[in-house]
């Protein structure tokens, strides 16, 4: 291949590149998009349903302004550090890659090497440029931007749940935008990539979006009706309004209907446990008992308005009787205290630190069970209101946010089909 066959090749036909490293579900319309980011000339902003590969062609644009604009100074902006590091080593692998190597060897006649190949930077034999920073730079919204700038900017969902629930993280992120305007270079630009959250996000700041849609005809391509069905079912419906519709509605006030009960208390035997502690103030300690077989989640459910401590002897009576093997708690507030007491009257305790945010936590987890959750007999009717009476902004969410716990222990979705790549 010759030089100027290889830079139209890659220009012309990304997803093709795409191919030829495994990125076999990549088509006509990820190839206009990673072309845009690529050669667009303006800031830009691309909105679309989630699961439809938009971080994958961020990260092909990424390789690809480093192989073919090896003197542009780029920076890649995700939510935390740790969301941008999975790609910065999703861009290494790819220009590790052996046809890679071959194509940079037709373009410049060298072989292509890692200067700096970092959890956050890149850079490689290509650059000429002499002023030290690195070709790309990854970095989460807190980091410090001062002194710094790029050529080339891309925000990949800087907007995430902590927008939509909190006015302050909305406002933190619309400054952090604000700055990047600031450190983009003359004649740069930026381009932003993501699903919207609420609609006073960081996005009304932005280009106004070209939008898809999950049912845009190219979309439906990659998100088939049934898949779409399913995905609908298992969220509520201001999130899925939100990811996969791409617009705003009010939050729904109903999200659990309908519970089934009255199943033999004997469904829950050798079950896992969860307990939810209240420790002071108004919040209920919740706890409960959960199995799944002949394809029913089966659930033992009890609430109390009281400290957690008031209620060793309750629950360890409910340990015993249902043979359980292990139970689960959170050690956030009380750093482990509530574990080590029921550890010393028997109790077969796993702590954890919760990350999720509760809400998300309980509209997935919990939600995409529901219909196959039986509420056993013993399980307090208290318990259950709490969780059929579940909106975002209730007042006590003691008993989902126990439920949505034991259903993200039981529950294990099936993975999407993956390839060699990172899929978003």
């Amino acid at each position: 291949m010759t030089r100027q066959q290889a830079i139209e090749f890659l220009i012309n036909n990304p997803v093709k590149f795409a191919h030829m490293l495994g990125f076999t579900k990549l088509g006509n319309l990820h190839n206009e998009w990673i072309r845009e980011m690529l050669r667009g000339k303006n800031d830009k902003t691309l909105q679309a349903s989630r699961g439809t590969y938009k971080t994958t062609c961020v990260s092909f644009a990424l390789a690809l302004i480093i192989i073919l604009l090896p003197n542009k100074r780029t920076l890649f902006m995700r939510k935390t550090d740790a969301d941008v590091k999975e790609v910065i080593k999703q861009v290494q692998k790819i220009l590790c890659d052996p046809r890679t190597i071959y194509l940079v060897q037709c373009i410049y006649g060298v072989t292509l090497k890692m200067i700096v190949s970092s959890a956050t930077e890149i850079s490689t034999n290509l650059t000429t440029d002499i002023k030290g920073t690195s070709q790309l730079v990854g970095t989460g919204i807190g980091s410090s931007l001062t002194g710094k700038h790029f050529d080339y900017i891309f925000t990949d969902d800087i907007i995430n749940i902590n927008d939509r629930i909190s006015k302050a993280e909305r406002e933190r992120t619309k400054t952090v935008y604000q700055e990047l305007q600031n450190i983009k270079n003359r004649g740069g630009k930026i381009f932003n990539t993501g699903t919207p959250w609420h609609p006073e996000d960081a996005f009304t700041l932005m280009p106004e979006s070209e939008k898809y849609d999950c049912y845009h005809p190219e979309i439906k391509k990659i998100i088939s009706d049934a898949l779409l069905a399913e995905i609908k079912d298992n969220m509520s419906p201001s999130l899925f309004a939100a990811n996969y519709e791409l617009r705003h509605i009010a939050t729904e006030e109903v999200i659990f209907e309908n519970p089934q009960t009255g199943a033999p208390i004997s469904n829950v035997m050798n079950g896992i446990m969860h307990i939810d502690a209240a420790y002071h103030g108004e919040d209920y300690t919740a706890w409960g008992v959960m199995t799944y077989h002949d394809d029913c989640f089966y659930l033992y459910g009890k609430l109390r308005r009281k400290s957690v401590d008031d209620l060793y002897g309750e629950i360890m009576s409910d340990y015993d009787r249902l043979l359980v093997p292990k139970t689960y708690m959170e050690d956030n507030a009380d750093k482990g205290f509530a574990a080590k007491e029921l550890r010393k009257l028997g109790m077969r305790v796993v702590t954890y630190a919760e990350t999720t945010n509760k809400y998300i936590k309980i509209v997935t987890h919990l939600k995409a069970i529901w219909k196959k959750i039986i509420f056993v007999e013993g399980t307090d009717e208290e318990y259950v209101q709490q969780i059929c009476d579940y909106f975002e902004d209730a007042e006590h969410d003691d008993a989902p946010d126990d439920a949505a716990c034991l259903s993200r222990l039981l529950y294990k979705p099936k993975k999407q089909e993956e390839n060699t790549a990172i899929w978003y």
